[in-house]
């Protein structure tokens, strides 16, 4: 064990001054040996912990003292008044700390070149992870996801070939052990979706508004298993329609937008009664927002909100999310409801249309497109057109966030549909991407745009990674 005694001047000698010589002299042993320089160097970079005989600066004048420092590897306290560590500093007897790191050297055949004029270098806030950390703008919490499951009627859970991971549950067993998994890394929001069986599927969706039909059921079911999870529905007709539109289709092919909104303020009232938290329109009809409003309020449900599918645009985006509900169109698209994914301004228009009606959430869906899936999946037939998303990076409609996010004091919600969940799927497994990262990075995009919550199939997995146990 190294020792440094510091030895004070004999009693009656003058006071020191700060300027001349220290009046502690440092000598540094190793046993019984007066240690080397090089030593006493190596000893210095310890912490020191020193025992002191005297208790006040005037004694050190008064007699001849021993401070004992003691090399250890952990600091501690050196039972010193504030008074004798300033007094020791005031003399020149400096404690030792660890010399300035060298410079670190540049790689061989770097140009010697002088340092560029700026002011500002951005760059220096991001040098470290601590500084990163520190000035980092958005963050991801498993609160901010909407967990979308898919229930049916079946006690097995079925798998979506275009959804790798992703099934339709069974609605009394699997959707249970999925939601209190997702409940366990802290995503308390779920969305139903149901794939209704075709015998129950009609032109009117009259299926839709049925207090014991699947989606009642399941709330009910749930609700009593855990009564403070936030359940949101779908309100709108193509699950149960046998025409697969979200409204009810006239014999020209038009769809009805008065007498479809009629249905869905039905709808809306048994999921509310059900125990629904958040009712989800998604039809995107002309009014169906405050005609949902007043119908839930006329019922006594003031308490039940309305997320409104402010945003949605009529796209190919969503073919996996089809083929999980069986729900696709059986003739013609959407393109006289959802909006051109052309349109900007427009969706301003819809946005100021929801708030005056009632909407308490405005969502914009968010997508990639199908054919990207079945193209890495091998899937694509020989006569498939592939479309390639041109995004470097982004995320499609990220744009139409920013907007509402700006104009509007409604929370946010964006949906990131199962186009763009099978991609990064399909990319991870061929080993293009690394999924975790992507995944992560899609998420924090969404809410860096403005999105306070997200709904993704990757809430359970993207909670866990979050929580730092992944799986």
């Amino acid at each position: 064990m190294a020792l440094t005694t510091f030895h004070a001047p004999p009693c009656g000698a003058a006071a020191p001054s700060v300027k001349p010589v220290p009046f502690l002299v440092f000598q540094n042993y190793v046993g019984l040996k007066q240690q080397s320089s090089s030593a006493a160097s190596l000893n210095s970079r310890f912490n020191c912990r020193v025992r002191a005989t005297t208790t006040t600066v005037k004694s050190l004048q008064r007699r001849r003292c021993l401070f004992v420092v003691k090399a250890s590897e952990t600091a501690k306290k050196l039972g010193l008044t504030d008074a004798e560590c300033e007094a020791a500093v005031v003399a020149g007897n400096i404690p030792e700390a660890p010399p300035v790191p060298p410079k670190p050297a540049a790689p061989a055949g770097t140009p010697l070149v002088p340092s560029l004029p700026l002011s500002r270098r951005p760059r220096r806030n991001r040098k470290s992870p601590a500084l990163r950390e520190s000035f980092q703008e958005t963050y991801l919490s498993p609160a901010n996801f909407v967990y979308p499951l898919f229930i049916h009627e079946g006690e097995e859970d079925t798998p979506i070939g275009a959804m790798p991971g992703c099934y339709r549950l069974g609605w009394r067993h699997g959707l249970v052990k999925e939601v209190a998994k997702a409940r366990d890394v802290g995503v308390n929001s779920i969305v139903l979706f149901p794939k209704v069986p075709d015998a129950l599927k009609s032109a009117s969706g009259d299926e839709a508004y049925n207090e014991n039909g699947l989606v009642p059921r399941t709330i009910r079911l749930l609700k009593d298993k855990y009564p403070d999870l936030v359940i949101y529905t779908d309100v709108a007709l193509d699950p149960y329609s046998s025409d697969g539109h979200d409204g009810i289709v006239r014999e020209d092919g038009v769809i009805m937008n008065d007498e479809t909104v009629h249905q869905l303020c039905k709808q809306a009232v048994a999921q509310a009664r059900a125990g629904a938290d958040v009712v989800s329109p998604s039809d995107m009809m002309d009014g169906r927002v405050g005609a949902i409003r007043a119908a839930l309020d006329a019922e006594g449900f003031q308490h039940v909100s309305i997320m409104s599918y402010t945003a949605k645009y009529a796209s190919s985006f969503y073919g996996p999310f089809r083929e999980a509900l069986d729900s696709n169109p059986r003739f013609g698209d959407k393109k006289t409801y959802q909006m051109n994914p052309a349109n900007y301004r427009e969706a301003l228009v819809e946005a100021r249309e929801d708030e005056s009606e009632g909407a308490d959430i405005l969502l914009v869906g968010i997508a990639v497109i199908r054919t990207f899936y079945e193209y890495l999946s091998g899937r694509t037939s020989s006569n498939a057109e592939v479309t390639w998303p041109q995004v470097k990076p982004g995320l499609p409609y990220l744009d139409i966030i920013r907007l509402l996010r700006d104009k509007s004091p409604l929370p946010i919600a964006a949906y990131q549909v199962s186009g763009e969940y099978s991609m990064i799927k399909a990319g991870g497994v061929l080993k293009m991407i690394d999924e975790e990262k992507v995944m992560m990075e899609s998420l924090m995009c969404l809410r860096r745009a403005g999105a306070d919550v997200i709904l993704t199939y990757f809430a359970l997995q993207a909670a866990r990674c979050l929580c730092g146990e992944k799986r």
